[in-house]
């Protein structure tokens, strides 16, 4: 493998002393340099040309790409990201990342020096400090829904209270971010609330008591996802459940709407099996 390959290979950035440990001398890496086959991110970093302009300022400014950024770029369920966040070591001096939200806290996970990123565990740990209770849990779900890390290893690590809190109540079966937000809204009903519950041949998001169905819509909810959505409502419907569809803006900005129809339904035994 060549100079270029192996820095291309550790994401487009990658570290000099690394680099030398690998074979290449600086004697390469500064003609590599001279050629403009490689750009100095810092002193002891250097980048491909046209390398994530994020992992290129992480480099820069001794930082890792951490919380909802990080989360973002490993495909997590986000709702919004304003500004990069990243992390530096709890006792780091002269740290200045410019835009960003600096996380300082001691990480679960400890940082190999080549790292630009941080690991997920530290990313959720993060996340849940940091972020709305709901937000956070959105975040969680993803990640134990995509296997990206498994229930039984994050319980063995020393969790700080606030990622206890949200592990206790994330949900891997959750099927997207809007879900995670709907179980712990509704706890105050005391009802049982199932999520991917199957009826009638394919799952619905939530089975509220024995007959109360909640279905939120994302953005791909429309031809023939929507006849389909559509079709299998009157099927429930047919079969004694009471549908409730919502979307996006319903769940996110207009929940005491939604929460409203809940209670009424509830209110007149719609929840319950006839």
């Amino acid at each position: 493998m060549d100079l270029i390959a192996a820095v291309t290979a550790q994401g487009g950035v990658a570290r000099s002393v690394s680099l030398q440990a690998a074979g290449f001398s600086k004697h390469q890496v500064a003609q590599a340099v001279a050629r403009g086959q490689l750009t100095r991110a810092h002193r002891v970093w250097v980048a491909v040309p046209g390398a994530d302009p994020l992992l290129v300022a992480a480099a820069r400014d001794g930082v890792v790409l951490t919380c909802v950024t990080q989360a973002r770029r490993l495909g997590l369920w986000v709702l919004s990201e304003s500004e990069p966040h990243v992390a530096a070591k709890p006792n780091a001096g002269g740290i200045r990342a410019e835009g960003a939200r600096v996380h300082w806290a001691r990480p679960l996970l400890s940082r190999h020096p080549d790292a630009l990123v941080d690991p997920v565990e530290n990313v959720l740990a993060t996340v849940a400090r940091c972020l709305p209770f709901e937000q956070a849990l959105a975040i969680w779900d993803s990640a134990l829904r995509r296997r990206l890390v498994e229930r039984a290893s994050l319980e063995r690590l020393p969790l700080p209270p606030s990622a206890r809190r949200v592990l206790a109540q994330a949900n891997p079966f959750a099927d997207s971010g809007l879900e995670s937000f709907v179980p712990p809204r509704l706890r105050w009903l005391n009802l049982p609330i199932l999520s991917q519950a199957w009826i009638a041949g394919r799952p619905v998001d939530f089975l509220i008591g024995d007959r109360l169905v909640l279905q939120i819509d994302g953005g791909h909810h429309v031809g023939a996802q929507r006849r389909a959505d559509i079709a299998h409502d009157a099927t429930l419907m047919l079969l004694g459940y009471h549908v409730i569809r919502v979307d996006y803006v319903d769940v996110v900005e207009n929940w005491h709407r939604v929460q409203e129809i809940i209670q009424r339904a509830v209110a007149q035994g719609l929840h319950r099996a006839r």
